[in-house]
């Protein structure tokens, strides 16, 4: 029953949702338009400085093309302006800047136009357009995901565990663009709040939040309800939300690359098993020798400054070496440059015996933010992550990859639990999930998590992403120490 009161709860709810979808479509076509077009005016000025032919008007009457990215990017779904997961969006990015480059490079050649442009600068406008438009993206989200009118208001239907994992993924991931206004559910004993969200009342108020207040996305999360009752709550509310989403009991099964099937009538849903495909795998590995010899000319020079700066410093080896496990359960010998004073041990052993708050911060996570053994260079290297710029052999070799979940050493196995038979299915990285996502800032159950997702939803995109956001991460110097 609809009494004032509830109406007045949904209203005061309600006039809290500031988000201006449209203003967000408006942001993101806009940065795809300055992206392309730096992208191309760097091109052209690499054509013009490097003395070849250019015709200024002729480059200005490709202008009106920019309109074919927008219009490819719409239809590769990149503007629903909420909802995209960034390493989807990284793929689907580069599939239109590809497409479109592919058919303006075709239209040339029919049109016979194709010599009045420089092929090169063609090509170099593709790769900087690859690079830029994810980039931009991700700067402009990063500077507008928590304004108000960002995104799209949506309401949780039901707030039970799984609502409130839901709630606490959206709230982590801003850019998503998914403001969570509301919680919707039958049981009075839940209303109240969750996770900082109103839970404002029943599911009869769907329509109330729908219509009079424009909510139009809403996730549907009542894994446990009978399939008559979801498909009653899908019947009755779903009218009401252009988007609905349904969230399935199925935590920990692969989720970035699942996608929904139709077989007569009957709903699939189609989990691909990237880590089963040989020729993805191959493509990793050749990813993984083509950056380490491309970076080699310059990390020879800087490998020998940084074993002077050890050796100076303090007497012991320049390098650490130490089992780690490696995939399927094998262990290898990884290479560090040595961070610590040669006694490590033995400091670590006083240090641990005379401060208790030092034994309880080890046994949590096996480290310490403060550690006594870490030399002042060591300490640097740890901050720049040059302390692991070794690991690049080990990579080389096969046993590590760029990308993958942490390498761990013996005693760690049982701290994984049965997720080790995940982690154990992949090459363990040199960067990864725990890497870019707070590194020491998390705790150990988080790290553990983060392999595994990394182990159910691998991709060759997804080390993509990895790799990108590492950079930022070294420069941040995200929770290294």
């Amino acid at each position: 029953m609809l009494t004032p009161q509830t109406l007045e709860t949904v209203r005061r709810v309600s006039v809290g949702v500031k988000t201006q979808p449209w203003l967000t479509l408006v942001c993101l076509i806009l940065t795809d338009v300055l992206a392309i077009t730096l992208a191309n005016s760097g091109s052209v000025v690499w054509r013009w400085l490097t003395g070849g032919s250019f015709d200024f008007q002729i480059y200005i009457a490709l202008l009106p093309f920019l309109g074919l990215f927008v219009a490819a990017f719409a239809a590769f779904g990149l503007y629903q302006g909420s909802g995209l997961n960034p390493v989807e969006e990284l793929r689907l990015s580069t599939l239109g800047i590809t497409l479109v480059y592919s058919l303006l490079g075709a239209a040339s050649f029919f049109l016979r136009a194709a010599e009045l442009y420089s092929r090169l600068a063609f090509i170099i406008a593709l790769l900087l357009s690859l690079f830029f438009v994810p980039l931009a993206r991700a700067i402009t989200r990063s500077f507008l995901a928590r304004a108000a009118w960002w995104g799209v208001p949506v309401v949780i239907l039901g707030a039970g565990e799984t609502g409130r994992v839901i709630a606490q993924s959206l709230q982590k991931q801003p850019g998503l663009g998914l403001k969570l206004v509301a919680f919707l559910d039958d049981d009075p004993n839940r209303h109240g709040e969750l996770e900082h969200v109103p839970v404002i009342g029943g599911l009869e108020l769907a329509p109330i939040l729908a219509e009079r207040y424009g909510v139009r996305h809403a996730l549907l999360a009542m894994p446990g309800a009978k399939r008559e009752r979801l498909l009653e709550i899908i019947e009755e509310y779903g009218s009401f939300f252009p988007r609905l989403y349904l969230v399935p009991d199925l935590l920990g099964v692969a989720s970035l690359w699942a996608s929904a099937k139709d077989y007569g009538g009957l709903l699939a849903l189609e989990v691909r098993q990237n880590l089963l495909q040989p020729f993805s795998k191959r493509i990793k590995r050749t990813m993984d020798l083509f950056l380490v010899l491309l970076t080699l000319p310059l990390l020879l020079p800087l490998t020998i400054l940084i074993a002077i700066a050890i050796s100076l410093e303090s007497k012991g080896a320049v390098f650490f070496i130490q089992e780690r496990i490696g995939r399927g359960g094998k262990p290898f010998r990884a290479y560090k440059f040595r961070s610590m004073v040669s006694n490590a041990e033995s400091v670590l052993k006083t240090a641990l015996e005379q401060n208790a708050a030092l034994r309880e911060e080890w046994a949590k996570d096996q480290k310490l933010r403060r550690d006594p053994r870490v030399t002042k260079v060591g300490w640097f290297l740890r901050k720049t992550s040059l302390d692991e710029m070794p690991q690049l052999w080990n990579v080389f070799l096969g046993e590590m990859s760029l990308v993958g979940p942490r390498p761990i050493v013996q005693n760690e196995i049982t701290r994984y639990g049965d997720a080790f038979k995940l982690y154990s299915k992949v090459t363990p990285g040199l960067t990864g999930m725990w890497q870019v996502n707070g590194r020491n800032n998390t705790t150990y159950a988080e790290r553990v998590r983060f392999d595994a997702y990394y182990a159910r939803n691998w991709s060759v995109w997804l080390d993509i992403y990895i790799l990108a956001r590492t950079f930022r991460a070294v420069v941040r110097a995200e929770g290294a120490y």
